[in-house]
């Protein structure tokens, strides 16, 4: 098994290691996975040299932004699924899940005050960087964070990227080293540790493990809980077993057509990926190398040439182009703005002609205007945007073509372009079980002109913001059974 490459770690406090401790923890925030976990092969790697046994945290709290039943039950799945990846392990593994706020409070410290070395996960959104920040003030021992993000390590871009070609093109120049570098398929294989079979009894007094009810987000249980409930779960489940079965099924059935059916709803052709990439229970990395893998590439054999273009230099079929193309292009230019810009979820972070044309029309006459309230029920005058809103409330998911159009009449439609970032952002990270990602904030800042270029002519509102009409979707994709299943489904 290779080491972690050190350009993924870094240090969140100047604590020393404890040799004297009793075990290295892993705390599992961001990559809430067995396999292909950088994380996880870091903390491996901290046992195996100081011949100390494993521990695994894993822990839900229960006040996160846009906490709800939707999130918690597909969190929670994960976190069953874990159970059952890490039963008769090398590691013992430790579920905490809240039932009121701020039970888990102090858990980590005081983890952390036997631990020889604490490892987690280093992810760039969210709450989750200040949440670090905060565990590296407290904890008495070095506190290393490890970037399993995606194949570019976050330390690798030297720069903001401002447009999609110029940070593929950079990707082009710089990925076949990192892929000579991918985490181990099972950190956990035929290792030899020494074993634990519990935790200190102080801990588990305290802080005691997750109930079966709690992993199996009985109805009961998530009811009883300070969250959301009128967010309700949705049918797609989270784990890792789910997630090998999304992946399966998207290689065997739909990478090859991919690029012929993405953008029709009524084909619904996307990976269904995305939800599992955010909560970590499956690996950019091994996507990646099952992709080449069925296409029997290997990293000697990619493109020499780094010319910025959307296909070509994989060396693959059309369909694995285009996928790998929004799996690492467009999913990594996001990280890469969240990891060098604190403000990326702000109005002012826009490009300064975006910004400028945004606000010149902010007064502009719009042909409607609606409130959050009336976004958030589907109760707008278009079918179409109707019907993609009704697929996030009900599914937590909308087609990602339709996806582009709802943020376009959400900025034309509200008083100002600061209200419709407003309304995108709370209903995305309130609904979509993929919000609150990095690529999630690309896909809404691209609707106000991020990653973009100027386009004309100049329209009222827009400026020279690109502009989407429903009359112009309809003409270019097929809707007629996706219509008819959302208008149904409204009621």
């Amino acid at each position: 098994m290779q080491r972690v490459p050190s350009i993924r770690i870094s240090e969140a406090n100047t604590m020393p290691v404890n040799a004297g401790g009793d075990f290295v923890l892993y705390w599992m925030t961001a990559f809430r996975r067995r396999g292909w976990n950088f994380s996880l092969q870091r903390a491996v790697e901290w046992a195996r040299a100081l011949q100390k046994p494993l521990v695994i945290l894993e822990a839900l709290r229960c006040d996160y932004p846009w906490a709800s039943d939707r999130l918690h039950a597909f969190i929670l799945e994960g976190m069953k699924d874990n159970l059952r990846c890490f039963d008769n392990s090398p590691a013992l593994y430790f579920p905490f899940v809240e039932s009121k706020k701020g039970e888990g409070k102090g858990l980590l410290e005081a983890l952390g005050s036997y631990a020889c070395v604490v490892v987690g996960d280093d992810c760039p959104a969210f709450f989750l960087p200040r949440m670090i920040a905060a565990a590296g003030r407290v904890l008495k021992v070095k506190l290393e964070i490890v970037d399993g993000n995606g194949l570019l390590p976050l330390e690798a871009g030297d720069r903001v990227f401002t447009t999609a070609y110029s940070f593929r093109r950079f990707l082009q120049k710089n990925l076949p080293e990192h892929l000579d570098h991918l985490p181990a398929e099972d950190p956990l294989a035929g290792l030899s540790l020494p074993l634990l079979t519990a935790l200190p009894r102080a801990i588990m007094t305290r802080w005691g493990p997750a109930s079966t009810d709690a992993l199996n987000a009985v109805p009961e249980f998530l009811s009883a809980l300070p969250i959301n409930h009128q967010v309700p779960a949705v049918s797609t489940r989270g784990g890792s077993e789910p997630a090998q079965k999304a992946l399966r099924s998207f290689l065997r059935e739909d990478l090859h057509p991919y690029p012929m059916v993405r953008n029709h709803p009524d084909d619904d052709g996307a990976s269904g990926l995305s939800p599992y990439l955010h909560f970590g229970h499956l690996s950019v990395h091994q996507v990646v190398a099952e992709v080449i893998d069925r296409e029997e590439r290997t990293p000697e054999r990619l493109g020499v040439k780094a010319t910025g273009k959307r296909a070509g230099w994989w060396g693959m079929s059309e369909g694995a182009e285009a996928f790998l193309d929004q799996l690492i292009t467009w999913r990594e230019l996001g990280f890469n703005m969240c990891s060098r810009r604190e403000d990326y979820d702000r109005f002012e972070s826009l490009p300064d002609w975006a910004l400028k044309d945004l606000l010149d029309h902010a007064g502009d006459i719009r042909p409607y205007v609606y409130s959050l309230e009336a976004f958030e029920a589907a109760k707008t005058h278009d079918p179409l945007w109707n019907a993609a809103q009704m697929q996030l409330l009900q599914e937590g998911r909308m087609h990602n073509y339709l996806r582009m159009l709802w943020g376009k009449k959400i900025l034309e439609w509200s008083p100002s372009p600061q209200e419709a970032l407003a309304v995108m952002i709370e209903l995305n990270n309130k609904y979509a079980l993929d919000g609150r990602d990095p690529n999630s904030y690309t896909g809404i800042f691209w609707v106000l002109g991020r990653y973009d270029r100027p386009w004309f002519p100049q329209r009222p509102v827009f400026g020279k913001i690109r502009y989407m009409s429903s009359r112009s979707t309809l003409r270019k994709v097929r809707v007629e059974e996706y219509l008819q299943r959302y208008r149904e489904n409204s009621g």
